[in-house]
C-alpha cells in the first residue's frame, strides 16, 4: 500500500469512533481528515488482502462472480425485473443455491464455495451481506450433502461418449422440462439455432477429442470445407502446442461433424470470429465467445435432454474418440495426435486399453 491515500469523505457512511475514553465515556467521533484516511487504509487492506490471494483462489472467485451474474440474468427472465449485483439477501443466495443445484447440476461442495466466492467478492465491492443470508444458504445445502447422488456429481473420471449418444442427443425434441425454483414449474423450447450450435459443438469436440478450452478457443476461419471433409486448426491452448486435425463426413447426417457444422455455420451467418458463441432464450445471437464453461454445458445439457442414462461432461467427447477409435481398429498414433496428446501420456494409453478391452480377450479362443 504505497500509493497516495485520497479523500475519502463521499465513502464514508457512518461515523467511525475511537475506543471508549476512561471512565466508559462515549467514543467520540474521529474529524473527517482521520476518517478518510483509516477508510482509504481499510480499502488499501481489501485490495492487499485480494492480491495476496493465490491466482487459483482469485480466478475461481472471478468465476464465481460470473455465474452470479449470470444467474442474476436469468432471474431478470423470470421476475421481469433486473436486480444488481450487489442484492446479496437471504432470498437470493438461497435462490443462487438452487440454481447452482439445478440448472448448473453442481455438487454441494462446489455450490459452497462458489457462495463464499460470491460473497467476498460482494464484500469487496462494499457490499455487507447479512449472516442471515449465509446462514440460510447453508440451510439449504445441509439436505443437498446428505444426497448421494449430488454428492457424487463430478467425482470420478469422465463417461466416454459414443456414436449412439451423440446420435440421440442430436435428435432429441427441442422441449425441455424446465428446474422448479420455487414453486414454478414448466417446459422450455429449445431455440432452433441453439439447437444447431449444440449438434455442431458436440460432434466436432468429438471429431477432433478437443478440450472444452479447444473447442471455445476455435475460429470460423481455422475451419476449411474440403473435399474430404473439414481441416481444422485448434490453438494452443494453456501452453499446449496448436495441431491441425482431419476430420471426414460421417456416415450419418445426424452425427456428421461435417454436416452439422456447416448447418450452425449458415444459420448463424459465421463468416469470421469465433466458431461457437452464446444463444439465448429466445434464439438470439451472442457476439462474444462461448466460454469453456458453456461449451462443457452445452454437451452435458445435450445429454440431459435426450434422457440418457450417464452424465456427459465436456471431456467426454475426447475420450470417446479414442475408446471407439480403438474399437474400430484406428490406429492408436493417429488418435493420439487427433487429440494432441504428448506421447508418454499415461492418459491417453488408458484411454486406448480401455478401446480394446474387448479385442483378443485373454479368456476368447482358449478352449472354455
Amino acid at each position: 500500500m504505497t500509493g497516495q491515500l485520497q479523500p475519502y469523505e463521499d465513502h464514508v457512511t457512518a461515523e467511525l469512533v475511537a475506543p471508549c475514553a476512561p471512565g466508559g465515556a462515549a467514543p467520540a467521533p474521529y474529524d473527517s481528515a482521520t476518517a478518510a484516511v483509516l477508510a482509504a487504509l481499510d480499502q488499501g487492506a481489501e485490495e492487499h488482502l485480494a492480491d495476496a490471494r493465490p491466482t487459483k483462489t482469485r480466478a475461481s472467485y472471478a468465476r464465481d462472480w460470473e455465474l452470479w451474474a449470470e444467474f442474476h440474468q436469468w432471474l431478470a427472465g423470470r421476475t421481469g425485473h433486473v436486480l444488481p449485483l450487489t442484492a446479496v439477501t437471504k432470498g437470493t443466495l438461497v435462490a443462487f443455491v438452487v440454481w447452482l443445484d439445478e440448472m448448473k447440476t453442481a455438487a454441494p461442495s462446489t455450490i459452497d464455495r462458489r457462495n463464499t466466492g460470491v460473497t467476498v467478492t460482494a464484500r469487496r465491492h462494499g457490499t455487507e451481506v447479512p449472516k442471515q443470508a449465509t446462514k440460510a444458504a447453508r440451510e439449504a445445502l445441509k439436505p443437498m450433502k446428505l444426497d448421494p447422488a449430488r454428492t457424487a456429481r463430478g467425482r470420478g473420471k469422465a463417461i466416454a461418449a459414443t456414436p449412439a449418444h451423440l446420435k440421440a442427443m442430436n435428435t432429441a425434441p427441442a422441449t425441455r422440462p424446465q428446474p422448479a425454483v420455487g414453486r414454478r414449474r414448466g417446459t422450455q423450447e429449445l431455440p432452433e439455432l441453439a439447437r444447431l450450435r449444440d449438434r455442431a459443438l458436440a460432434t466436432l469436440a468429438f471429431g477432433i477429442a478437443g478440450r472444452s478450452e479447444e473447442v471455445s478457443s476455435l475460429d470460423t476461419e481455422g475451419i476449411t470445407q474440403v473435399a474430404e471433409g473439414l481441416e481444422v486448426h485448434v490453438p494452443s491452448v494453456k501452453g499446449r502446442p496448436p495441431r491441425d486435425v482431419a476430420v471426414a463426413y460421417g456416415e450419418n447426417p445426424d452425427t456428421c461433424p461435417v454436416r452439422c457444422w456447416l448447418a450452425w455455420q449458415e444459420a448463424a451467418g459465421l463468416t469470421a470470429g469465433p466458431a461457437f458463441l452464446p444463444v439465448d432464450q429466445k434464439g438470439r445471437l451472442g457476439t462474444l465467445r462461448l466460454g469453456p464453461d458453456g461449451c462443457r454445458l452445452a454437451i452435458t445439457r445435450a445429454a440431459q435432454r435426450a434422457g440418457l442414462d450417464v452424465k456427459l461432461t465436456g471431456h467426454s467427447a475426447r475420450r470417446g474418440l479414442v475408446n471407439t477409435g480403438r474399437r474400430r481398429g484406428k490406429r492408436a498414433e493417429k488418435l493420439r495426435k487427433q487429440g494432441g496428446w504428448a506421447a508418454n501420456s499415461p492418459v491417453f494409453w488408458e484411454y486406448v486399453d480401455e478401446g480394446e478391452r474387448w479385442e483378443d480377450t485373454a479368456t476368447e479362443g482358449i478352449g472354455l
